[in-house]
């Protein structure tokens, strides 16, 4: 009964924990760190947007916000990054976007952390679609194995019923509009570096993948088995692998660059 306890105990933490994510003092993150509130006021060309989508009720009440992982200091160091290596206009803050929000249109890049996990509704997708079919583009980051790639996949078909998910081949422009991807290893969340989680065979092999519109542009790039967003979250730690870590910069970099250029 003592183990049933703790879970009970971790799940209650977890759910509690992305309860207090977002107050008017601040953000509270996953490890107890507080960060000061986005600034809206703050101008410039290009924000961190995160896709705030529904988990349905596949947790029951125990409901860790999956989308919200890594969330804010990831948006925040990789926003510093962005800052650093290229002559964009960068928000210093984030920006939450809702699945339902009309704000979205506000917002040429948009970023879902663990789509594997996303429970979109019709009218989700038929947002999603429009915004895409408008200009915008979409990354899905942080799924991984089989059942989370079906749960990505059927969300996918939802936004885009006639369009099918690819492998991007090596020479695909979207991976050398700015760095030159082409030494593009797996990048680890910590769970498998301080956490001691090992990969299953169908979590092993990474993949970078795309859907196109009818003109060729990529709407949706994907990468799975891989956490991008956990690179950027603790790229500033000893611990986690400065290869990897660098990789999943020049990738985010080369998708927004793309996604405002196409």
């Amino acid at each position: 009964m003592k183990w049933i306890f703790l879970f009970a105990a971790f799940c209650g933490a977890s759910l509690l924990a992305a309860q207090s994510f977002r107050g008017p003092g601040g953000i509270i993150d996953m490890d107890g760190q507080s960060f000061p509130p986005e600034n809206p006021a703050e101008k410039a060309e290009w924000t961190f947007a995160r896709f705030h989508y529904s988990l349905g009720d596949q947790f029951g009440r125990f409901r860790f916000q999956r989308w919200a992982a890594d969330y804010p200091k990831s948006d925040r160091q990789f926003t510093r990054g962005v800052v650093r290596l290229t002559r964009l206009s960068a928000r210093s803050t984030e920006h939450v976007v809702e699945a339902d929000s009309g704000d979205i249109y506000d917002w040429p890049w948009l970023y879902a952390e663990d789509a594997g996990a996303w429970h979109l509704s019709d009218a989700d997708a038929a947002h999603l679609r429009d915004y895409l079919n408008r200009g915008g583009f979409l990354f899905l980051d942080d799924s991984h194995g089989d059942y989370e790639w079906e749960t990505l996949a059927a969300g996918v078909k939802m936004i885009f019923p006639d369009r099918s998910i690819e492998d991007l081949p090596n020479g695909d422009e979207i991976l050398h509009v700015v760095y030159d991807l082409d030494d593009r290893v797996q990048i680890p969340g910590t769970r498998f570096i301080w956490g001691n989680r090992q990969y299953r065979a169908d979590e092993s092999t990474p993949r970078w993948r795309a859907v196109h519109d009818a003109k060729g542009r990529i709407v949706i790039a994907i990468c799975h088995n891989s956490d991008v967003g956990d690179a950027w979250e603790w790229a500033d730690s000893a611990q986690y692998p400065e290869r990897a870590a660098g990789l999943a910069y020049r990738i985010g970099i080369n998708y927004i660059v793309y996604g405002m250029t196409h």
